[in-house]
């Protein structure tokens, strides 16, 4: 009877689930030069980028390569020690390369830095993805966005997401723990894992931390790994926030 029900069970569950993934945005379809960066890369913060899932964005390149200079690319990438999954940024070319390539385009990415009027015609044609964090309820147009709350400690490997708002932690962030938001992130506590605001592409995010021992800060996709936090800013009470590209952290 067991062995019958068995059989008869679906094989296997299909959901959606939040997941971090890392961006490697080429600024030259040069294999050598990609993989010697991604090695250093990988060199500083093994434990963070070894073996880590990586999205290549070709989008900033002049020109869209062709498949042979993406198939070195991505080996570039393998090379480095890490795994890239996907392409990002979604226009028709990319797609067909993405497929040629066997590889599917990550929207989150996408939207992050397409143009403001395709970025919309996405957004009214696709779902938006399911998360494995409670759901909070869309506001009504006109209502003000109310930030994220979470109480108590976020514990290692385990997520906290703030969609299309801000996220305020009152508790320790663990090592191995990520927290993130499309908006500002406001930790009443240690953060010893990984804060991520701006997660849509916006550049005007800020991180507000009351205890700072971080493993990575990062600010629409700009970010800084701390194999040893700087003597001046551990312990303390920091702000993070960019200027043009380079992400800024500064005492409170």
């Amino acid at each position: 009877m067991n062995a019958r029900m068995t059989a008869n069970e679906d094989a296997c569950d299909l959901r959606f689930g939040q997941v971090g993934l890392a961006c490697v945005r080429v600024r030259r379809a040069d294999a050598a030069a990609l993989c010697e960066e991604l090695e250093r890369r990988v060199h500083s913060a093994p434990q963070l980028f070894s073996r880590a899932a990586v999205v290549l964005d070709l989008s900033h390149l002049l020109e869209l390569p062709d498949d042979g200079t993406v198939d070195a690319l991505l080996e570039a990438v393998r090379s480095a020690g890490m795994l890239p999954v996907g392409l990002a940024y979604g226009t028709s070319e990319t797609e067909a390369l993405a497929i040629r390539m066997g590889l599917p385009l990550i929207a989150k990415f996408r939207a992050a830095y397409e143009p403001a009027h395709e970025a919309a015609a996405v957004s009214a044609t696709e779902p938006p993805p399911q998360k494995n964090v409670a759901p909070v309820a869309a506001p009504e147009q006109g209502q003000p966005q109310i930030a994220m709350h979470h109480d108590g400690a976020v514990r290692s490997g385990q997520q906290v997401y703030a969609r299309d708002r801000d996220l305020v932690i009152v508790g320790a962030v663990a090592n191995g723990a990520e927290v993130i938001a499309d908006g500002d992130i406001h930790i009443y506590g240690g953060l010893r894992g990984r804060a991520m605001a701006g997660a849509q592409g916006d550049t005007g995010a800020r991180i507000f931390i009351t205890d700072f021992r971080a493993e990575l800060v990062a600010i629409a996709g700009h970010y800084r790994v701390f194999e040893q936090i700087p003597n001046d800013l551990e312990g303390q009470s920091v702000r993070c926030w960019l200027e043009g590209e380079k992400l800024l952290i500064a005492k409170l």
